[in-house]
């Protein structure tokens, strides 16, 4: 795959992680300005969520029907007027209504790269340059935090949703004169009426579900983190804004540099016997975390360890994944890597949510539902596993 092709998919990566993690510090400043509570405020990250996870089934049927370009290019436009429309809310209300329409416009690159990657790699190689783009896009967890804490001090929280319009509309620039269309010119574009079946079709079978409900529930795990980090760095542990930042970008640091382990792993292992020995290693990091978050430690040093492990090992379980979902679903990319992405958000959607709605004061709830995700990860890892085997064996 071309460097410049896999530049821009990384570009439109991003989109979700800047559009997640640059507004975090801003959580109090928003609450403030809009008389809203921690909890109510901490509502906009699952509505977004929610945006993510709808607007993807849209999404993946067009892409096969219509391209890649031309869906890609509307959803980027919704996601820059929606942007605006972030920066100038009045209400909550008014905010969480554009943060929804944000959603389901940023959601077209989520569907589209994996499509586009599916379209030109082979499932080894597929696997190796979700690897690449994570550490494209892992730049953003770390960039955003300081860039909104910046915008933040700058311009207050509004300059941070003005910053995520012109960053869209750049991409939009890039995509209409660099990526080229990647769907597959000898392939029969499915109508749109057969959507449904072919989603339905999809969750009957086993393996792509158990591989997709893999990666989903372990980045779910990693949303968890997301939506409870503000109030256990910044309230819990005294961590300063400025350097909630700094901290938050380590743990995208550690994601960043276990993502480029993938491809000499795979020399060693097959994807199966990776994703289920990472998946039994994220388990184990989940439940340390969430013990030492039982014991009351009061100590940021030693709450920090099992938090980059049980982020890091997720870089590597969900390139993995997402490969042997989309393995041998080349004529329908675009509806494989939608539905995928749809129960993924979904999971994550409402392990943010359980973060809020257990809060009580320590980090027991953000801990205790990643350790919950940490054992769904291995069951469905082991699932996916058993049912591979046995069509192998089938099929000798």
């Amino acid at each position: 795959m071309p460097f410049y092709i896999l530049l821009i998919l990384g570009g439109l990566s991003a989109f979700g992680p800047l559009a997640i993690d640059m507004y975090l510090p801003a959580f109090p400043a928003i609450g403030a300005a809009l008389a809203a509570d921690p909890e109510q405020v901490q509502l906009s990250l699952s509505v977004y969520f929610l945006g993510l996870a709808s607007g993807q089934l849209v999404y993946g049927p067009l892409a096969d029907l219509y391209g890649r370009r031309g869906p890609l290019l509307f959803g980027i436009g919704l996601f820059c007027l929606a942007s605006l429309a972030c920066a100038f809310a009045p209400t909550l209300e008014w905010l969480l209504a554009a943060r929804f329409a944000q959603a389901l416009g940023g959601c077209a690159g989520m569907v589209v790269n994996r499509a586009v990657v599916r379209d030109l790699c082979a499932p080894i190689d597929a696997a190796k340059a979700f690897s690449q783009l994570m550490l494209i896009m892992g730049v953003a967890p770390i960039l955003a935090p300081l860039l909104g804490s910046t915008l933040l001090l700058i311009g207050g929280w509004e300059s941070i949703f003005l910053f995520l319009a012109l960053f869209s509309a750049i991409f939009a620039l890039a995509v209409y004169f660099f990526l080229p269309e990647t769907l597959p010119q000898h392939l029969t574009p499915p109508p749109l009426r057969t959507s449904l079946g072919r989603y339905l079709e999809l969750l009957r079978e086993p393996l792509f579900m158990f591989h997709a409900l893999t990666g989903g529930v372990a980045m779910a795990g990693m949303f968890a983190y997301i939506a409870g980090s503000p109030y256990v760095f910044m309230e819990l542990f005294q961590v300063p804004a400025d350097s909630f930042a700094w901290l938050f970008g380590s743990v995208a640091t550690c994601f960043i540099l276990s993502a480029q382990l993938n491809s000499r792993m795979l020399r060693r292992w097959t994807q199966l016997q990776l994703i289920k020995r990472i998946a039994a290693v994220y388990m184990l990091a989940t439940w340390t975390l969430l013990l030492v978050a039982w014991l009351d430690v009061d100590s940021l040093w030693l709450f920090m360890p099992p938090l980059y492990a049980s982020v890091g090992v997720i870089a590597l379980l969900l390139p993995n994944a997402s490969a042997c979902a989309l393995a041998g679903h080349g004529h329908q990319a675009g509806v494989a890597s939608a539905l995928m992405g749809t129960m993924q958000f979904i999971i994550a959607g409402i392990t943010s949510a359980l973060v809020g709605l257990l809060h009580n004061d320590s980090a027991v709830p953000m801990a205790g539902v990643m350790a919950v995700c940490g054992v769904l990860t291995v069951l469905m890892a082991f699932m996916a596993h058993r049912v591979s085997v046995r069509q192998q064996a089938a099929a000798i």
